[in-house]
């Protein structure tokens, strides 16, 4: 198999906050895979109109409604003045963080699908954003966890690979075409070194499958780690590490996880908590459901009463106001405390009230999210993402 050097990339080079970084470095890759098709020749001498269609699948997410899932930044004051529908709205953000890892992994996959790469294959490039050398191989009948799959892709930072503890793997894929289902993971950092250095322990997971074995017609597992945290007096909600799933049935969307905050605060010092979380979404109605808890990040927990309903958004807020103000009027508290009650409602302007539903609109969603359940937050704590150690080679 012949192995070109190739040189392309993309011209931008200002400063990106996270979001944009990571959209920039998959569109490295996006480019990189625009270039296999021009060498298409060169490399196994094929006719590319006789070619076969892609072997990569053509999705790989699940969409989440915006209901429950938002950009948009909350801005909640001191701490002091945190209140629950803040609780709430903060839980959309993380979710929609979640989701975009996902949504970035599934445009890579079809910016190469779109190339008919129909068979393995290898090459090595250099990018024209970091001019460093990176190696693509695209492999049949890969290992990675005890699993054998159909195709694997792997994307290398070749000077990085001996010098990094993830071989300077930038980009992995493992997967099935019928039914569709893989595995695919992302070091932003070693796809484009001008990625700032504070994402260099950054990575992206996300377990996606149609085969309908955790009983949804398609479901995804997004995970995320190393995400590097500001200053907790510009950002004390940040976000380390996160673990969610998303499952589809028809119209609705069942969401259960878990996002990490070690700087999180209330009330008093207590400082680290784990936003625990289940959800469910109408997709034509875009509305949602959702219940949060608050337990601290190391907890060993894994039932729905303790994660749920003993670490509730109330609960927490409520023994923590009494803790620093033991005399507080308890009219006060309550009225301070309305926003709080589970589960909370939202719509597409997103949260609507905790406690009681709008309308007759949410009565699905309430049904299902009572056997949901969110992961124990010390397994989110200990968790990390590692890429295949023999990069993904054939068995």
């Amino acid at each position: 198999m012949k192995n070109e050097i190739v040189k392309f990339g993309t011209t931008n080079k200002a400063n990106f906050s996270v979001t944009a970084t990571v959209r920039k470095s998959i569109w490295v890759v996006m480019v990189m895979i625009l270039a296999i098709s021009f060498q298409s020749c060169e490399q196994d001498d094929l006719d590319p109109m006789n070619e076969p269609e892609s072997i990569l699948p053509q999705s790989f997410r699940v969409e989440i409604p915006s209901s429950i899932s938002s950009d948009m930044s909350v801005k909640s004051g001191q701490v002091d003045t945190l209140r629950g529908n803040d609780i709430y709205e903060h839980l959309r953000n993380f979710i929609h963080i979640g989701e975009f890892g996902a949504e970035l992994t599934e445009d890579v996959i079809k910016m190469i699908a779109r190339n008919n790469l129909s068979r393995p294959l290898e090459l090595t490039y250099i990018s024209d954003d970091d001019n460093r050398t990176k190696h693509l191989t695209i492999v049949e009948n890969p290992s990675f966890e005890s699993d054998t799959w159909q195709f694997g892709l792997t994307v290398t930072d070749i000077d990085a690979a001996s010098k990094t503890g993830n071989n300077g793997i930038a980009l992995q894929v493992f997967w099935n075409n019928s039914p569709v289902k893989g595995v695919a993971l992302i070091n932003p950092y070693n796809i484009d070194r001008n990625t700032e250095e504070e994402y260099i322990f950054t990575h992206f997971r996300i377990d996606y499958s149609e085969a309908g074995e955790a009983g949804y017609e398609k479901h995804m597992i997004v995970a995320i780690t190393g995400f590097p945290l500001p200053s907790p007096l510009v950002a004390p909600y940040a976000l380390s590490k996160m673990k969610m799933f998303a499952g589809k049935n028809n119209d609705v969307i069942s969401i259960y996880g878990n996002s990490e905050h070690p700087n999180a605060k209330f009330f008093t010092n207590e400082t680290g908590f784990n936003w625990a979380f289940v959800a469910a979404a109408s997709e034509s109605n875009n509305v949602s459901v959702a219940e949060v808890g608050l337990p601290p990040m190391s907890l060993d927990a894994t039932d729905r009463n303790t994660l749920l309903n003993m670490y509730s958004v109330r609960n927490v807020f409520s023994n923590q106001i009494t803790n620093v103000w033991p005399g507080i009027d308890q009219e006060i508290l309550d009225a301070y405390l309305y926003h709080t009650s589970a589960p909370a409602y939202f719509n597409a302007q997103g949260f609507v009230q905790g406690g009681e539903a709008p309308s007759g609109l949410y009565s699905e969603l309430e049904n299902i999210i009572t056997d949901l359940a969110p992961y124990n937050p010390s397994h989110i704590m200990n968790f990390e993402i590692s890429f295949s150690t023999d990069n993904g080679k054939a068995n």
